[in-house]
């Protein structure tokens, strides 16, 4: 007669850690809009910064490389440089991701939506 309680009492907890889960996951996508990641190329000349939702904020050319003769290099390393931030903001998001699994006491391989 009194299992029907128990089992609301086990929804409730579920539907508990579900909310909270849904709350620190709201709060880590806050936080990924602002860590700064950097992605650079040419041994620096071209750097791209990014947020670590990969929001591209930011390009930096070293103005020695700035000659129409290099045109297509300086293209190149532009492009380089953006994907390197592309994935390490993709790599700092999992990082991130797996520690808030972590602190939640949930398997790091778990599947968050995003």
């Amino acid at each position: 007669m009194f299992k029907g309680l128990g089992a609301m009492g086990d929804m409730a907890k579920m539907m508990k850690a579900a909310k909270e889960m849904q709350e620190k996951m709201a709060q880590l996508q806050s936080e990924l809009n602002s860590i700064v990641v950097i992605g650079e190329a040419g041994g620096g000349l071209v750097q791209a910064r990014a947020t670590a939702k990969g929001e591209l904020t930011g390009l930096s050319i070293d103005p020695s490389i700035l000659q129409a003769s290099e045109k297509e290099i300086v293209e190149d390393l532009i492009l380089a440089a953006v994907k390197d931030t592309q994935a390490k903001a993709k790599e700092r998001e999992g990082d991130e991701q797996r520690r808030l699994l972590r602190e939640m006491g949930l398997p790091e391989n778990m599947e968050l939506p995003g």
